[in-house]
């Protein structure tokens, strides 16, 4: 089983616009974390914890002494010896003193770079901490990092100089999204635009090679590490298992039934978390098996399948005509998305999320 705790104090790219400001209120967060710890002992059955995955906003800007109130909170998880526990930061926040406390409560860090050209960075009103960044692994021998491409005006040359910084940086994991500009953003409020989707491609393509060049696996749609060091959080979404999610906002998964905690503070701080459940049937499930199972770049083990499902996924109609294209590649384990349509694979999934199995 496993656990993604929401600490929804975000920064300045975060949808949830409010937070910064309820940052600064001691009482708003001592109120927040008060009904964290309700929620989880309300809903947590005391299962074996194999990832926890402190995230979403930043929660290493909390205080010393709210993380340590936040970690005490953390005890109440049943967690196995060899267990995941990852913490989302920035680099601002990675103080000496914060590190010594991190080093004690969990063992694997993702820090939020998004970019070091200083142009880019000011529009995004963000700053990166260099000195802190390189301090943090010397805590840690486990670091994701985060980049973000496809800026206003970013050229190929402007991302190379970026890789090069990360890779000698030499993170064990690293993440890479295409900018997305969400609305009531202050991107969006500000007309802020990202480049045309053939640049967009270029830079896919050249981040992928860039990186198996500087060996690192290349192992989910969006993610690259060194041997051993997936994700084993992050692949628990794409291998469709179970996990609790708690906090504002956050969503879980659990007994085949998906819920979403609600995005208003006010109701979530009066007690009424949860905004919506939905039980899945065996045909839903399976559909979130091909959403997620085929971000994959090795895809959906065959064997794991038929045992799961009960069917044999060569046998599904959909899953035939996408080979017959050579969409889908399989091998003698695998049936994974080809490699040159990794880019469009949102093309390819659409094809199977209205999956019916034919009783």
């Amino acid at each position: 089983m496993s656990i993604y705790i929401h600490i929804p104090f975000c920064t300045s790219i975060c949808t949830y616009c409010d937070f910064p400001k309820i940052l600064k209120n001691e009482e708003f967060i001592d109120k927040y974390l008060l009904e964290l710890e309700k929620e989880i002992k309300k809903n947590y059955k005391n299962e074996k914890i194999d990832t926890l995955y402190i995230g979403g906003g930043t929660p290493t800007s909390l205080s010393i002494k709210k993380l340590n109130k936040l970690f005490e909170i953390v005890k109440t998880f049943n967690l196995n010896k060899n267990a995941e526990i990852t913490i989302e930061a920035n680099s601002e926040d990675l103080t000496d003193e914060k590190l010594k406390l991190l080093k004690r409560h969990v063992n694997r860090l993702s820090i939020g770079i998004e970019t070091f050209n200083k142009e880019i960075l000011k529009k995004l009103n963000r700053t990166i901490n260099i000195d802190n960044l390189k301090n943090a692994f010397k805590y840690f021998d486990n670091v994701n990092l985060d980049l973000m491409y496809g800026f206003e005006n970013e050229t190929i040359e402007d991302l190379k100089k970026d890789l090069e910084k990360l890779v000698k940086l030499n993170p064990t994991h690293i993440s890479t999204y295409s900018l997305i500009i969400e609305p009531n953003t202050k991107l969006y409020i500000n007309n802020y635009s990202k480049i045309d989707e053939d640049l967009d491609r270029k830079m896919y393509d050249y981040i992928i090679k860039y990186l198996k060049e500087n060996n690192y696996k290349h192992y989910e749609i969006s993610n690259f590490s060194k041997p051993n060091y997936e994700s084993k959080h992050n692949l628990v979404y794409w291998n469709n298992n179970h996990y609790y999610g708690f906090g504002l906002g956050a969503g879980g998964y659990i007994e085949n039934t998906r819920y979403e905690n609600t995005r208003s503070l006010t109701e979530y701080l009066k007690g009424n978390h949860k905004l919506n459940y939905h039980n899945l049937n065996k045909n839903e499930i399976i559909q979130n098996e091909f959403m997620l199972g085929f971000r994959k770049i090795k895809g959906i083990n065959k064997e794991s399948f038929k045992q799961r499902y009960n069917i044999n996924i060569d046998d599904i109609k959909e899953i035939k005509e996408l080979l017959k294209q050579n969409l889908l590649k399989e091998d003698k384990k695998n049936i994974y998305i080809s490699k040159k349509y990794l880019y469009t694979s949102n093309e390819i999934l659409i094809k199977l999320i209205d999956f019916e199995e034919k009783l």
